[in-house]
């Protein structure tokens, strides 16, 4: 199977991030352009929440981007690509949001972008053998172009885009085929998890079995998939922003196997265990990678800022607890007991399943306010512009993962509770 050759990413992300005026590796928060920090440090106002709908305050001045001289390149979606002429607006994709649920609409993800990376990623999904086909029209269901433009609105071209769509099948793809419906199974998983993960995190070894190794990369679609995917990151992160995606992943796997433990054990853990669970079994490697799908990159004492980890943290925790509520008519059509929020919280606070789900959608946006709150809090103490690019990138991952999970009716389909 042939590596990835040179890929346009590697080349324009100099450019790209110039233009974008954050580009600058290892240049803690000295701030490119002109921009006064008083127009980015908004502080919280006090009182109750946002309505739903409405996001944080002080949130929304940070996701309108600052304005002033010299400051048009920190605003999402201003992407240099040249690209034709985008044909008259489609209808909105239909999809019925969950009642009561705090999210953001978003607008319909540009159909041009959409309709190239879903064609390359068919071009990857071949390169790398990734399913037989008799899964083709589950992969189409996927929808992971539209999915994947709508999250990352601030990408410079379609080739930043593909950094994050080939990691994402890529995830779902080791999901599906190691844990879940695919040939899954909690028995063995931990050393598979481990051989796959050896394809983000190469081993480093002798002469002698390294060749095994090697030739290991290729035995299945799952390791198939992330040694291609890593690879192509690789041409478009620096350096700690590649090990930082690893060590998520890794956090990514430690929840797998927390999962598995209990469905070998047949045990149903406490609401606070499940959501423990959660933080590490959830969406956290995507909004990670926001400023390297962006074409910049937020330096790793920025990133690893404990205030910053925390943002991140409640954005992957609110997104994964979506998943867990668009998808729960799916999982109770499947065979056998699948954990999610509402069946955690029906079976261990003794309540009806309707109850359970409704209290569900109240920690959704809980987790969603504190967010919300969280980053502006961050804007405020940290008026660094590419921070405030950051902290808005992550926000639109949030708020297209819930426009994906909404719009995507062959997927989903809500229970009838209301």
């Amino acid at each position: 199977m042939p590596d990835p050759g040179p890929s346009p990413v590697q080349s324009s992300l100099p450019a790209a991030a110039a233009a974008f005026g954050t580009y600058g590796h290892g240049r803690g928060v000295e701030a490119v352009g002109c921009i006064r920090p008083e127009q980015l440090a908004v502080p919280a106002p006090a009182g109750p929440p946002a309505p739903a709908g409405a996001p944080h305050p002080a949130l929304e001045r940070l996701l309108r981007g600052p304005s002033g001289l010299g400051t048009v390149g920190l605003h999402l979606a201003r992407y240099e690509e040249p690209t034709p002429a985008a044909p008259e607006p489609a209808e909105p994709v239909a999809g019925r949001p969950i009642p009561g649920l705090y999210y953001h609409p978003v607008p319909e993800p540009d159909p041009v972008r959409v309709e190239e990376v879903s064609r390359r990623i068919k071009e990857w999904a071949d390169e790398v053998d990734l399913y037989p086909p008799e899964w083709e029209d589950q992969f189409d269901g996927f929808s992971v172009g539209r999915y994947m433009v709508a999250c990352h609105p601030d990408a410079p071209s379609i080739d930043h885009l593909m950094l994050a769509t080939r990691l994402m099948v890529a995830e779902n793809v080791v999901d599906d085929c190691y844990c879940e419906d695919h040939g899954g199974s909690p028995v063995g998983l931990g050393g598979r998890l481990l051989l796959a993960h050896t394809a983000l995190d190469p081993l480093h070894t002798t002469a002698e079995y390294e060749p095994a190794w090697t030739e290991s990369l290729h035995s299945d679609a799952p390791r198939r998939a992330y040694r291609s995917a890593m690879e192509y990151l690789l041409q478009g992160a620096g350096p700690s922003q590649a090990d930082r995606f690893r060590h998520d992943m890794a956090r990514l796997h430690m929840g797998y196997l927390a999962e598995a433990a209990w469905a070998e054990t047949d045990y149903v853990p406490q609401v606070w265990e499940y959501l423990a669970m959660r933080q590490f079994n959830n969406f956290r490697p995507c909004p990670t990678i926001t400023d390297t799908v962006g074409g910049y990159e937020l330096p790793a004492d920025l990133h690893a800022q404990p205030a910053m980890q925390r943002v991140i943290a409640l954005a992957g925790n609110a997104t994964t607890i979506v998943n867990d509520l668009y998808s729960y008519t799916k999982e109770l059509a499947s065979p056998g007991r699948h954990l999610n929020l509402p069946v955690v919280i029906a079976e261990r606070e003794g309540v009806s399943v309707k109850e359970a789900y409704l209290k569900a959608v109240e920690v959704h946006n809980d987790l969603m306010h504190a967010f919300e709150a969280a980053a502006a809090d961050l804007a405020a103490t940290c008026p660094a512009p590419n921070v405030a690019r950051f902290l808005r990138g992550v926000a639109a991952w949030v708020d297209g993962n819930h426009y994906w999970h909404m719009t995507n009716t062959y997927r989903y389909s809500l229970p009838d509770f209301w």
